[in-house]
């Protein structure tokens, strides 16, 4: 294990939730990693599409980076908003952690909204989940045996690193409308 390595991205994703979502204008190439990692989350478990078809909107975050030592970590990410399959706008994720934990790591999230008022409710901004609200780690066919809970479906799919945690916490995401 690099410890040397898992410092860095505890303190990157430290740093990155001290401060607010900074978005400098619309990059296209961050929309495609959005398109991109729809695609691999389709690919690795054909039977997600369920969701796709039947929510009335998701955020897809390409990258999160995750990191913790000793009592401490957190998680960060941006991403993308759709609604019926139309993009809306961007978000961002932000997940502080406590209790025991160590190591690094990352991976790419999706959040399922069933309804219109999910949506709605996510798209107020400082939308949180708590901690009780798990995502399910995408591996070929756990959509069938997902559902939602208080009207989101969480999908997450591991990039790299390791991580061993007992932590608690919750996430935290902002929206910012793409006015087109």
């Amino acid at each position: 294990m690099n410890v040397r390595r898992d410092v860095f991205v505890l303190l990157l994703v430290l740093l990155s939730t001290a401060s607010t979502p900074v978005f400098a204008g619309w990059n296209p190439h961050e929309e495609e990693r959005a398109r991109q990692t729809i695609r691999l989350f389709q690919k690795t478990d054909p039977t997600l599409q369920v969701f796709f078809d039947k929510a009335h909107g998701y955020a897809v975050f390409p990258d999160v980076y995750k990191g913790g030592i000793l009592l401490l970590g957190g998680a960060r990410g941006k991403g993308y908003v759709y609604e019926q399959e139309r993009l809306i706008g961007r978000s961002s994720i932000t997940q502080i952690n406590v209790g025991p934990q160590l190591g690094g790591q990352a991976f790419a999230e999706i959040v399922f909204f069933r309804s219109k008022s999910d949506l709605e409710d996510f798209k107020k901004g400082n939308y949180e989940l708590s901690a009780q609200a798990s995502a399910i780690v995408v591996t070929a066919g756990v959509a069938t045996k997902s559902e939602y809970s208080d009207g989101v479906a969480i999908f997450a799919l591991p990039k790299s690193g390791l991580m061993a945690e007992a932590s608690v916490g919750g996430q935290k995401f902002s929206f910012e409308p793409y006015y087109d």
